[in-house]
Parts: C-alpha cells; sequence; structure tokens
C-alpha cells in the first residue's frame, strides 16, 4: 500500500507495554520521511510538468518541421512547375522566332525574285531600245549618206 505525506502524518502507531519505541524518535523519523516525500512529490510534479511542457514544445517544433518540410516539398514543386513553364515559353518564343525568320526569308526571297524580274524585264526593255536606236541611228545615217551623195552628184 502506497502512503501519501498525510497518511504518514496522521499514522498513529499502537504502543506496546514491553520494549515500545520512543514516540519521539519514531515522530522525528516520520516528520523527515514526511518531509522527504513531499519533497519527492512536488519534485516528481514539477518533473512531469516540464516532460508535459518539452512534450508541448517537441510537438510544437514537429509541427512547424511539418510545415516547413511541406512548404519546401510546395516550393520544390513550384519551382519545378516554374521551370517547366519557362522552358516551354523558351522554346515556344524560339519557335516563333525561326518561324518569324523563315517569314522574313521568304519575303526577301521574293522580294529578290521580283527585283530579278523587273531586271530582266528592264535589261530586255534596254536591248529593245538599244536596237530600235541603233536602227534609228543606222536609217538615219543611210539617210544622211543619201543626201550627201545626191548632193555630190547633182551639184
Amino acid at each position: 500500500m502506497n502512503y501519501t505525506p498525510d497518511d504518514l502524518q496522521n499514522m498513529v502507531f499502537k504502543k506496546s507495554v514491553v520494549g515500545g519505541y520512543n514516540e519521539d524518535m519514531v515522530n522525528d523519523v516520520l516528520d523527515k520521511i514526511i518531509e522527504d516525500y513531499t519533497n519527492y512529490i512536488r519534485e516528481n510534479i514539477e518533473l512531469k510538468d516540464k516532460v508535459a511542457a518539452l512534450n508541448e514544445a517537441l510537438q510544437y517544433y514537429r509541427n512547424i518541421e511539418n510545415s516547413l518540410q511541406k512548404t519546401l516539398m510546395v516550393a520544390q514543386k513550384t519551382s519545378e512547375e516554374m521551370e517547366k513553364n519557362s522552358y516551354k515559353k523558351s522554346e515556344n518564343i524560339i519557335k516563333e522566332a525561326e518561324i518569324k525568320a523563315q517569314q522574313i526569308i521568304n519575303e526577301a526571297n521574293q522580294e529578290v525574285a521580283k527585283i530579278r524580274h523587273e531586271y530582266e524585264d528592264i535589261k530586255k526593255k534596254f536591248y529593245a531600245y538599244k536596237s530600235k536606236a541603233e536602227a534609228l541611228l543606222l536609217s538615219q545615217q543611210e539617210i544622211l549618206k543619201s543626201m550627201v551623195e545626191e548632193q555630190e552628184t547633182g551639184s
């Protein structure tokens, strides 16, 4: 049976007629036992309170750790998603740039072809004009020769 300090305080020992214990000594021993027992109980309660407080703090820090782990996972997932999106966006930018560059090249090639065609037309017109001018000059030269010959023979 476990005794509380109050049980020990209120405990009464029967006295035997012969060879009984000295009552003052027994009371002194019981007082010291009660005092020690009370201190042990108080210390035990304090230690239990400290253990409870430490368990609460431990739980608090575990909750913080769990929150930080979740936050870290969310941040990592967000980072991965941002990296994927950035990669996709850069791919799209590159594809758009390639398409635009190809369009510019195609337009430039069409412009070059148009200019070449115009050049060939102008060249043909130039040669036609040159031929007509030469023919005109030759015919004018022939007319002048025949006029000179007429003057020389007719005068």
